[in-house]
């Protein structure tokens, strides 16, 4: 048996033991620590519900690691690599024994702070190539930790999918041919509201699980209590946890070793097999981490033989984000779904009674997704000082979305990488080269650089081979790629948008946008008005799925406060534009041009829109007004205002909306 990690009142994490309701996620989370084959944890959950305090506090009970001395890329020195970069490592070498190590990847880093990179400077100077190893050599049999891991941009997202699936890292550039071992226990927090995961890296996670703050006065009182104990004595704190630290610690350990001596029958695989195809999983990696985390389970209950509570327990871990569903439904799984399907599956074959059979896995207490996911969009709009839709009116649903063109921004700007416009970005294209700013990562232009220092040699002195480099002569590669935007919609609910067929085709083209924003990770917004005031139905987010629900509970009615909606929109993309500059917005107004509500009207409407032309948002105006009777024209004249392109809805009604809002140019 392996020795346990020791724990100690020097301990400057807040104790794993220490945390409290948050019983199913360190279940997860112990599991993916007792067989790493399970794939790791992806935790959901709504802000300050100590996802990362958890995550963090895991590496203190975790089992030691016996490392190569003086390998970067921590070969086990019972299986050393025989390609390890650092290797050949022989037999004989005395292993180190070191803590488990949790790397943590920002959202920001660079693909050559991950993957590692070429020494640039040494390469030069002295003629070597010298690799620099990234993120993920440091995370070899330990955690990858990526927090907040839906803003992740998605050229890390495919390196992170590559080396997920080979358990390898390999670096082809620049001179630098390198691969090396990476397998890691991938761990990821998440807040829904903004925006969900590629499917691809969904399904690289194991388990996952929705955490949600307790609302039962009692429980937050003592998470309340704990924290304040915590910052107030830190060292005192985690004694007081040495023990119940130390007896978690040992227990995996134990569990570890019992891992392989547990059986899955034919029984346990059958009932396995026939949960998952009941809940229509794709692929077969649904199956393969349910049994992973049902012989896991059992080896922590302290069974040689998996049980239906095994596999319950996995179950319930394995399945939520696997299971198949359209692109707006909420993940989750109904717990009553999953016992008629435990009860209608072949069950496992039963083991000899235990009386004294060991614990049962943690405690349950369960979270309704749907709860999840409705609390954090209200708790983001009351954080947000914005109200939910409009009072109750005629509702119109929308109909099937379809496939969307590409909507994009014709001129390359700096914005954040995403799917969607051009853009100066870190991927991408070479279109030019600058200078390094300070000690800025990024990749190197070779050939720009050795220009920069060509001319200096002499007066630096140098002779014989090589070059003389020194870092103000670095220039770092300069890639087009594409953008990220944030599109808003502004929609008028007001009584004049016409009949019920009308705003439906307005729904349903709006949800097809919706639903293309989705899949290319854009950033979007919903505003309304009607009535008497504007309504920022959705503040802007990557929540798509939000934004759709929102959409389809939009009712219809009452006057039409245009000049309100007007400055409201205004309002929301000035707030935008401070948080993230550098995405670039594009306005959807949707209306039928007509003002009612207070005094001067539609006059204060064009009044707005000329203010807001001022500011350069690109705009579109959706001309909603009946073709019954007459036309006023008011939407032509406000889209003359705003400098917008005017369409006519009873030309580009439901797909032609989409079609000629996607095929336009924004200057």
């Amino acid at each position: 048996m392996r020795p346990a990690p020791t724990t100690s009142g020097t301990a400057s994490g807040f104790p794993f033991t220490a945390v409290v309701g948050m019983e199913d996620l360190q279940l997860a989370l112990i599991l993916a620590a007792i067989s790493p084959a399970i794939g790791g944890v992806l935790i959901r959950g709504e802000k300050g519900t100590a996802k990362s305090t958890a995550v963090r506090a895991l590496t203190e009970i975790l089992p030691p690691v016996d490392v190569v001395p003086g390998c970067r890329f921590s070969c086990d020195p019972d299986h050393p690599d025989p390609t390890c970069p650092d290797g050949p490592h022989q037999a004989s070498d005395a292993p180190l024994t070191r803590a488990a190590r949790l790397v943590e990847l920002p959202v920001g880093a660079t693909e050559d702070r991950v993957l590692g990179s070429l020494h640039l400077e040494r390469a030069l100077a002295e003629g070597v190539t010298a690799y620099e190893p990234g993120l993920l050599a440091a995370s070899h049999r330990g955690l990858l930790y990526v927090d907040e891991v839906n803003l992740l941009h998605d050229h890390l997202v495919d390196v992170l999918l590559d080396a997920a699936a080979m358990g390898r890292a390999t670096v082809e550039r620049d001179g630098v041919s390198v691969t090396h071992p990476a397998r890691f226990v991938l761990v990821g927090t998440m807040n829904p509201e903004e925006g969900e995961l590629r499917p691809q890296l969904l399904d690289r996670f194991g388990l996952t699980v929705d955490v949600v703050a307790s609302r039962d006065p009692a429980v937050r009182v003592e998470v309340i209590r704990a924290r304040l104990s915590y910052e107030a004595d830190p060292p005192g704190f985690t004694t007081r946890y040495d023990g119940a630290q130390r007896e978690l610690a040992e227990r995996i350990v134990k569990a570890r070793d019992l891992l392989s001596e547990v059986i899955l029958t034919d029984s346990a695989l059958r009932q396995i097999a026939e949960i998952c195809a009941s809940f229509d999983v794709d692929g077969m990696r649904a199956d393969l981490v349910t049994a992973r985390t049902a012989v896991a389970h059992a080896a922590w209950s302290g069974r040689t033989v998996v049980e239906v509570d095994d596999v319950r327990a996995a179950a319930k871990l394995a399945l939520p984000h696997r299971k198949r569903r359209n692109p707006f439904d909420a993940p989750g799984l109904d717990d009553d779904q999953l016992e008629e399907a435990i009860n209608n599956s072949t069950p496992p074959a039963d083991p000899d009674d235990d009386p004294d059979g060991g614990p049962d896995g943690g405690p349950g207490g369960g979270v309704d997704p749907d709860e999840s996911g409705a609390d954090s969009a209200d708790d983001h709009e009351r954080a947000s000082g914005t109200t939910g839709p409009a009072p109750a009116g005629d509702v119109v649903g929308s109909s099937e979305p379809y496939k969307a063109r590409l909507l994009s921004v014709q001129s390359a700007g700096a914005g954040v990488a995403g799917r969607r416009s051009r853009a100066i970005t870190d991927v991408g294209r070479v279109v030019g080269d600058r200078p390094r700013i300070g000690r800025e990562s990024g990749r190197p232009h070779l050939l720009a650089t050795i220009r920069s220092a060509a001319p200096h040699q002499q007066v630096r002195g140098r002779s014989g081979p090589g070059l003389a480099v020194r870092p103000e002569d670095v220039r770092l590669t300069v890639r087009e790629g594409r953008e990220g935007n944030l599109v808003l919609f502004a929609v008028d609910a007001s009584g004049s948008m016409g009949t019920k067929k009308r705003m439906g085709e307005v729904k349903t083209a709006i949800v097809s946008l919706l639903l293309d924003a989705y899949q290319r990770r854009d950033t979007v917004g919903l505003v309304t008005f009607a009535g008497a005031a504007a309504t920022v139905a959705l503040p802007p987010t990557g929540s798509v799925e939000t934004a759709v629900r929102r959409l389809e509970a939009l009712p219809t009615g009452g006057r039409t406060p245009l000049a309100e909606g007007l400055l409201q929109t205004a309002e929301v993309l000035r707030i935008a534009a401070i948080r993230d500059a550098r995405r670039r917005p594009l306005l959807v107004l949707v209306t039928d041009g007509r003002a009612t509500h207070g005094d001067n009207a539609f006059p204060r409407a064009r009044q707005a829109a000329g203010w807001l032309a001022q500011q350069g948002i690109a705009t579109v105006v959706v001309d909603c007004e009946p073709h019954r009777g007459v036309r006023l024209g008011l939407a032509a004249e406000l889209a003359a205002d705003l400098g917008a392109e005017y369409l006519d809805l009873g030309d580009v009604a439901a797909g032609n909306l989409v079609r000629t809002v996607t095929e336009r140019r924004v200057a």
